[in-house]
C-alpha cells in the first residue's frame, strides 16, 4: 500500500518548522546554567542532550549505578544548537511539541515559546516543573522580543 504523496509531505513539515527564539534561548539557559555549567564550558552542550554511546560525552556527577548515559560532546555550539533542533524536530517524545506547533501554523498564530513549552514535558524529569521552569525564564527575560531575531550571514 502506498501512501499518499500529499500526506507524507505534510508530516514532513512538521518537523522541518522552526523552533521559536525565546523557547530556545530558555531551554539553553536552563540546560548550561547561563552558558556556565561544566557541560557547556567542556563539550559545547548547551541544551543538556545525552548519549548512549561511551564515550562521547561527559559523565554527570551522581549518574546512578548501571546507567550507561553521558552528556554528549559537541565539537562547536553550532553543532549543540542543530543537534537540540533535530532533537525536538525528530524524537518522538517531542511529539506533543510538534503537534501543537502544527495547530498554531494552522490557525496562523504565532509560535509562542511559552505555549509550546508545554509540549515538552518529556525533556526532563521534572516534567511540570521544567516547563514551568521555561515558562517563566520566558516570561522574566522578556525573551518573547527575540522571536524575529535571526543570525546574519558571514
Amino acid at each position: 500500500s502506498r501512501q499518499n504523496p500529499r500526506k507524507t509531505l505534510d508530516a514532513l513539515l512538521v518537523r522541518i518548522d522552526i523552533i521559536p527564539t525565546d523557547l530556545a534561548l530558555a531551554q539553553a539557559a536552563n540546560e548550561s546554567a547561563y552558558g556556565t555549567s561544566r557541560f557547556s564550558l567542556l563539550a559545547n552542550n548547551l541544551f543538556g542532550e545525552w548519549t548512549f554511546t561511551p564515550g562521547t560525552g561527559i559523565v554527570p556527577e551522581g549518574r546512578p549505578e548501571g546507567e550507561i548515559y553521558e552528556v554528549r560532546r559537541f565539537n562547536s555550539l553550532l553543532d549543540s544548537v542543530r543537534s537540540y533542533q533535530r532533537n525536538l524536530n525528530t524524537h518522538s517524545a517531542y511529539r506533543p511539541f510538534r503537534k501543537l506547533r502544527a495547530e498554531a501554523r494552522s490557525s496562523q498564530q504565532e509560535l509562542r515559546g511559552k505555549e509550546l513549552a508545554n509540549g515538552l514535558l518529556r525533556y526532563s524529569t521534572r516534567r511540570e516543573a521544567y516547563v514551568k521552569d521555561l515558562q517563566s525564564l520566558i516570561r522574566h527575560n522578556r525573551l518573547e522580543r527575540y522571536a524575529t531575531a535571526t543570525l546574519r550571514k558571514g
